[in-house]
């Protein structure tokens, strides 16, 4: 069996963040529910006239009929409260006031214990990016200085699996996509998406799923923690 060559060590590593660097679903359903308390308080009328089940199917159903909110999910969800504000017969301009409530709890995430070890092991040998179509405020969850570039969807205007936004990441740490390797947990947006914008690409699969032969998408390397992503870099590469 033929061993692949060696290849140079990565200029830049670029890193997906809900479910890569941390477990989102269950901060999701947290922030979820300390708005809703906070509504109870501050909007009773809307608390009592929509469940957080109800708000959710009613963003949902927003999204549906307008998919460009897919690129801005924050925008999605204050879309959302002014209309059951709206419908309520609540003030609208305690919205602003709800989303506030809901972003600091939707960045009280917690990293995989290997995230912050592996970053810095990793600092010293490439550049470290990020790309993310979530809302999460790397600032506020206390991960920003590991991080020289940080692009979000909705702020740059196009979400993954677009190639644009990985591109952008790229031109931005003045880096070819052929030297750049991102790291991400969905074999579609994440692997997919950076493979045909001309990155090699990691699926961090955490939970040992066989996603990628379903779609059949082949990943450069399948690890399923930042151990086992160093490991790959020092095996692959020079």
């Amino acid at each position: 069996m033929s061993i692949p060559p060696r290849r140079t060590w990565p200029r830049a590593i670029l890193f997906d963040l809900d479910d890569t660097l941390w477990p989102i679903a269950p901060v999701i359903l947290q922030a979820e529910q300390t708005l809703h308390a906070w509504l109870h308080s501050n909007a009773p009328r809307v608390a009592e006239r929509f469940t957080v089940d109800a708000l959710r199917q009613a963003r949902l159903a927003l999204l549906a009929q307008q998919p460009e909110f897919q690129l801005d999910l924050g925008a999605l969800r204050r879309a959302g409260l002014l209309s059951a504000f709206e419908a309520a017969g609540e003030d609208a301009a305690k919205v602003e006031q709800a989303m506030v409530q809901f972003y600091a709890a939707r960045n009280a995430v917690i990293p995989y214990d290997d995230v912050v070890p592996g970053l810095l092991r990793l600092k010293g040998r490439s550049l470290l990016g990020s790309v993310s179509n979530g809302n999460a405020d790397l600032q506020a969850i206390g991960l920003s200085h590991h991080f020289k570039v940080s692009l979000a969807a909705s702020q740059f205007g196009r979400a993954k699996p677009d190639p644009a936004i990985f591109l952008a990441a790229c031109g931005e740490l003045g880096v070819d996509p052929a030297d750049a390797v991102y790291v991400g947990d969905d074999v579609l947006l994440d692997v997919q998406g950076a493979q045909r914008a001309g990155l090699r690409a990691v699926w961090l699969n955490r939970t040992g799923s066989a996603l990628h032969l379903e779609h059949g998408v082949v990943p450069d390397a399948i690890c399923g923690n930042f151990d086992e992503l160093l490991d790959w870099l020092k095996r692959a590469h020079d």
